[in-house]
């Protein structure tokens, strides 16, 4: 008995296919869950470098990988996890519709849904990697502390102007499409400000400035580009699978990749010259 009860919970359980829910969501869900499992790894990496590189070799900069690289991937990791696990019971509801424009329907509901724990990730990780960045550039906190603090407070209000921008839907989850793009543009206007920021800092600290500073500023700065074009998308009527896909993407290159930067700096094993 308790052998056929197995079975049958085996049975039951869903288990999403391309077949049932279609190719492109399967892709989605499938990096969805590599990008969970890349958190933690990088979170894992990150706890146990230290201990492995010694004292000696440790620096400020390394230590900010101890830190604020563990609570970026933490979040983000619990984050996708979150996420992965309401697409998830939003594959197998698809999985009972054969109409395509309600299979559409499903996907452009779940993913306003979804968006809320993206920015709320956002609105922690994104100051983290601009700090992170501001830690390359190898600036004095203590003699600037209003040009950092208003980069911060900028970055903050972006993330925020863009989630009340993504929460301009109808009662029957239907994206506002003016209020939605008019604090879109604000959000975009306050990016603007925040390149031209870092490029003035550029400007007056890029001589002392770690060689790895530009390739992590454009990192960061390109993934928060496709946010703003993801975001903009969705007034459009394509698949809302893609715009998961690109900022999935933007996620894991963004985090773990300047996370692996400070890393390779503070271990004397960057070599590359922008």
């Amino acid at each position: 008995m308790p052998t056929i009860s197995v079975f049958m919970e085996v049975a039951d359980s869903f288990i999403p296919t391309a077949g049932t829910v279609g190719l492109l969501p399967m892709v989605t869900y499938f990096f969805l869950i590599v990008a969970m499992f890349a958190f933690l790894g990088m979170f894992i990496f990150a706890l146990v470098s230290p201990r492995m590189t010694g004292p000696a070799q440790e620096s400020p900069v390394y230590s900010t990988i101890s830190s604020l690289t563990i609570i970026s991937v933490a979040v983000a990791g619990l984050t996708y996890y979150l996420i992965q696990t309401y697409y998830y019971n939003t594959l197998s509801e698809i999985a009972t519709v054969s109409d395509p424009n309600d299979r559409q329907t499903l996907i452009r509901e779940s993913y306003n849904a979804i968006g809320q724990y993206r920015y709320m990730a956002w609105f922690i990780t994104t100051p983290l990697l601009l700090f992170q960045l501001l830690n390359l550039l190898r600036i004095q906190v203590s003699a600037h502390k209003r040009q950092i603090a208003g980069l911060l407070m900028a970055t903050l209000f972006m993330v925020f102007a863009s989630y009340i921008g993504h929460e301009q839907l109808s009662f029957d989850n239907e994206i506002q499409l003016v209020p939605k793009l008019v604090w879109g543009l604000i959000a975009l206007i306050d990016y603007v400000s925040i390149l031209f920021t870092l490029n003035r800092l550029w400007k007056e600290f890029g001589g002392q400035a770690h060689p790895a500073f530009r390739l992590s500023a454009q990192i960061i700065a390109g993934a928060w580009a496709i946010y703003f074009i993801g975001y903009f998308l969705s007034l459009t009527p394509i698949d809302f699978n893609w715009i998961h896909l690109a900022f999935t993407l933007a996620d894991v290159v963004s985090l773990i990749g300047i996370g692996m930067i400070i890393y390779l700096v503070n271990m004397n094993r960057w070599t590359i010259n922008l």
